[in-house]
């Protein structure tokens, strides 16, 4: 069975896991300081299992959307990893991955019928997609301004789930009786299931190409604080 490496950077939380025998064997995670700590994360869990990169199959991260530094992080570090053991790359929506990890531990509400991942993009704006209970996505990834007519139909239709670390402050604006909140970070164990298949599939990507999921351009600021 297949052993790969993921890494999840996409959000404030930085988590790092691996894959034996189609299940997790080790996990890493902590809030913030991505940089200094997602290649410890990775020797650590490989470590734990005796393994080193060049044992493993694949090198899977999240893709985006979300921060932009942490997604640079994440991407280049996964890279680094197939370019210096000769693996393939594999790259995950960080969206799908909430989906997985509401299916996986079991935070679906009974009766469930769309799964609504959404990333905080700020203010009132996240980035969001629909899915179904089965994983598959049924829109494109898009930046939404949330406000009470949102997802109106899906909501129609039955209970929706909103996950995410978006997901909290649209809780106020959403207020349909079906609408359910799970305010969380994806997590490098939620992208077990799609990195399976997207190793079966083979679905690798060119690792001297490949560039994050942004949705929108970052924009660079310059500090107002005085320096002199």
């Amino acid at each position: 069975m297949e052993k790969i490496v993921l890494i999840e950077t996409s959000t404030a939380l930085c988590s790092t896991a691996l894959i034996e025998e189609g299940k997790i064997t080790a996990y890493r995670e902590n809030l913030k300081e991505h940089a200094a700590l997602t290649a410890p994360f990775i020797k650590e869990i490989l470590d734990e299992r005796n393994l080193t990169v060049k044992d493993c199959d694949a090198i899977c991260v999240s893709m985006g959307p979300g921060s932009y530094t942490g997604l640079r992080v994440g991407v280049s570090t996964a890279k680094g990893l197939c370019f210096g053991a000769g693996k393939p790359l594999l790259a995950i929506s960080s969206l799908e991955t909430l989906v997985w990890q509401a299916k996986d531990e079991g935070l679906l509400p009974e009766g469930c019928k769309y799964i609504i991942p959404m990333i905080d993009a700020r203010r009132m704006e996240v980035y969001t997609a629909v899915y179904n209970t089965e994983g598959e996505k049924l829109t494109e990834v898009q930046p939404a301004i949330i406000n009470a007519d949102s997802f109106s139909g899906q909501l129609a239709e039955g209970k929706v789930l909103f996950i995410g670390d978006g997901a909290e402050k649209c809780k106020n604006v959403l207020t349909h009786q079906n609408a359910r909140f799970c305010q969380c970070h994806p997590k490098a164990s939620g992208l077990l299931h799609p990195a399976l298949k997207a190793f079966a599939e083979k679905d690798f990507k060119d690792i001297a190409y490949f560039e994050p999921l942004y949705v929108k351009e970052f924009v660079a600021t310059v500090s107002k604080k005085k320096l002199f």
